[in-house]
């Protein structure tokens, strides 16, 4: 996918939740040798696996095909991704407040590990923690 299409992506599947990221902040991700895209243009999973471990820097589905398991295959295929560049654990962080996203981690396995609080920015400026969660892989 293009960084243009993940960023329109992006920006269906986080409508009215955060600030979506541009296509310049996904291509300037991509162009790091250990960030990588798993997915298609219904959805589809970002991050970075370096020294044994990955980081999930987004998951994203488009709001049209959610409920259907799209987001579930991305994170599995990012996981596999992951561990095939030698990641043995995985971190996310998850705003406190998205309740289908806790629901997917935590039904894949992750665990809690950290809490940032006020990380996120809601509308009209409304703080958001952050929850930092953590998955062995091997």
């Amino acid at each position: 996918m293009t960084p243009e299409a993940l960023a329109e992506l992006h920006a269906r599947a986080f409508a009215g939740q955060s600030r979506s990221w541009s296509a310049t902040e996904f291509r300037d991700l991509l162009d790091r040798d250990h960030v990588f895209v798993v997915g298609d243009t219904k959805a589809f999973a970002m991050g970075q696996a370096v020294a044994g471990e990955a980081e999930l820097l987004t998951l994203a589905t488009d709001p049209e095909v959610r409920r259907q398991g799209r987001g579930r295959a991305c994170l599995r295929a990012f996981e596999d991704a992951a561990v095939s560049r030698g990641a043995e654990r995985l971190f996310l962080e998850v705003a406190a407040d998205n309740d289908a996203a806790l629901a997917l981690y935590l039904s894949e396995g992750f665990s809690d590990l950290a809490r940032r609080v006020g990380y996120y920015t809601r509308s009209q400026g409304r703080p958001v923690d952050a929850l930092v969660l953590e998955k062995r892989l091997t």
